[in-house]
Parts: C-alpha cells; sequence; structure tokens
C-alpha cells in the first residue's frame, strides 16, 4: 500500500521522502489554479491557521465515513476543478491524488461547508478500499469502545 495514504490525517511522523511510486509523488495536474476558486468559496472557507480544513470523506452512496484527510486551497481548487480526490499532507507538506497509483481514487459527487465554514464533508464514488491498510475504510475494525 502507498505511504501518501498513510498521511491522510496527518499523524504520520515526518520522515524520509515516499518511495518512488507512491501517491504522493503522483503530482495531481493543476487543471484549475487556487486563483480561480470563486471569491464566494474563498470567503466561505475558513481555513485554519496552517492554511487547512479538514476533510470528511464519505461513500456517495452508503454514507459511511471513509477517511479524514486535509486540504489546503490548491488542493481544494484542484479537487472542485478535477472532481477527484486530492489532499495535502501535513506530514510531508505536499498534495496527493487518492489513488494515484493504487487505482483506489475518489470520483468527488459532492462537496458541502459544515455550518462554520471550517469542515468539507465530500461524497465521493470510490474505488477499492479507502484505506492505506487495505480496509474499507480508516475506521473498519478500530473501534475504541462497543457502545
Amino acid at each position: 500500500m502507498s505511504t501518501a495514504d498513510a498521511a491522510a490525517d496527518g499523524s504520520a511522523t515526518p520522515g524520509p521522502a515516499a518511495p518512488e511510486g507512491a501517491e504522493s509523488s503522483a503530482e495531481p495536474q493543476p487543471a484549475k489554479p487556487v486563483e480561480s476558486l470563486s471569491e464566494s468559496v474563498l470567503d466561505a472557507v475558513r481555513f485554519n491557521a496552517d492554511g487547512l480544513i479538514p476533510v470528511i470523506t464519505q461513500d456517495a452512496d452508503s454514507h459511511e465515513v471513509l477517511m479524514l484527510a486535509w486540504m489546503n486551497p490548491e488542493a481544494l481548487g484542484i479537487t472542485l476543478a478535477t472532481r477527484q480526490g486530492v489532499y495535502f499532507s501535513r506530514s510531508r507538506g505536499e498534495l496527493w491524488r487518492k489513488g494515484a497509483t493504487s487505482g483506489n481514487v475518489q470520483h468527488v459527487v459532492s462537496l458541502a461547508l459544515d455550518c462554520d465554514g471550517d469542515t468539507v464533508l465530500m461524497k465521493v464514488e470510490q474505488t477499492g478500499p479507502a484505506c492505506h491498510t487495505g480496509t474499507p475504510t480508516c475506521f473498519t475494525g478500530r473501534e475504541i469502545a462497543h457502545a
């Protein structure tokens, strides 16, 4: 599995660069520069002090939460332009396109902001497992306690 997906939540410790062919080296095609984000989008999105916003990625059909990752303005602009999940790795400080090497791509169906504008809900059609470990979601089998 790809090390790029390992840092989806930014919890991976910074270390050596990802191996050749990892999703971090996917170099998303800059189809639409950040400057082309509409003024209304830029006004609505509240990036944190690091210029990032958390993204909850949800399966558009089942509504299951697949993963949590981060976007910067460039990742958001590319995602909006290409309708593919593109994120920002906090540990590596670079963009990565979900599934660029694994083939487990995300086709974006919709994006919405929460009431405060500081979290994105992205609904996707997920191809293959969403988690770099091979599980369907990044939460599969990782319950802390059963309710």
